[in-house]
This record gives C-alpha cells, structure tokens and sequence, in this order.
C-alpha cells in the first residue's frame, strides 16, 4: 500500500483560500469532486467528528477523518493552507497541510486505519513540513509521498 496511490492531482490544493477551520473542512470536501447533497452530509460527519476532539495533530498538521456511506472505497485529498489557519491543534499551532481521509462504513479492503496511520508517520518526518511548504504542484506532491512514504 503506498500514500501516492491514494491521491490524484484534481485531490490536491496547494492553496486553500478559506480562513476558518469550517470552511477549510468544506473546501477538502470539494476536492473529492462529490455530488452537493453527499458534500453537505461529508462535511456533517467531519464536524462531529472535530467536536470530539480536533484532528490537529501538531507541527502544522491537521488529518481530519470519518467514515461515511457517501463514499464507497477509501478516498484521500490534501490542501495547503500557506498562511495557516487556527484548528484547535494539539500544540495549538495553525495548521497548514491537511489530509482529508473518508472511508465507507463497512470497508473490505480496511485500508482506514492503515493509511491513518501511514500520513500520521509521513507528518512526523521532520523535513516534511517545510518539504510540503516548497512545493509548487500537485505532482510535486505525489513525488514527494513516493519519496517518504513509499
């Protein structure tokens, strides 16, 4: 299983506009390329999901998750906030790279808590942060996943 499989470049923003950490789940949610019905239930489930606890894990880095029916494999996107923006994070750091991960209920292939857990490890990397920040394409993105997380 590697990081860079889950990804398309359509799923990666490097410049998220939003400045509230609502707004920025809704912009995630977007690149996802859903219908706006399942959208509006997406973004629904994150924000429970937040209300028990931010999904700021510290160092700029923010993996909000769930699993939802309005999905039917495993689906991932990422989005730079250059500026930052306040999460609510663990270190109480704005937070500039977010990976969204949305999984079905019920999932053969129980990928969720694997990927989780792999972009979690990716994020600790300590070049990573500033890797992510230098970067200037969707593909640069994906090359350097392959890199650290293959």
């Amino acid at each position: 299983m590697r990081l860079k499989d889950f990804f398309t470049t359509d799923s990666v923003s490097l410049d998220l506009t939003s400045t509230s950490k609502d707004d920025l789940l809704s912009e995630l949610v977007a690149l996802l390329d859903l219908d706006a019905k399942s959208e509006a239930v997406l973004f629904k489930t994150l924000k429970r999901r937040e209300n028990l606890g931010s999904t700021g894990i510290g160092k700029g880095i923010a993996i909000p998750h769930c699993r939802s029916l309005v999905v039917n494999r495993l689906r991932l996107a990422y989005g730079r906030k250059p500026d930052g923006v306040d999460f609510n994070a663990i270190d109480s750091q704005p937070v500039h790279n977010l990976f969204l991960i949305v999984a079905p209920p019920l999932e053969v292939s129980n990928q969720y808590l694997p990927v989780l857990g792999k972009i979690a490890q990716f994020a600790k990397d300590p070049d990573v942060p500033a890797r992510l920040a230098s970067i200037s394409s969707p593909a640069e993105f994906l090359a350097l996943l392959d890199e650290k997380a293959p």
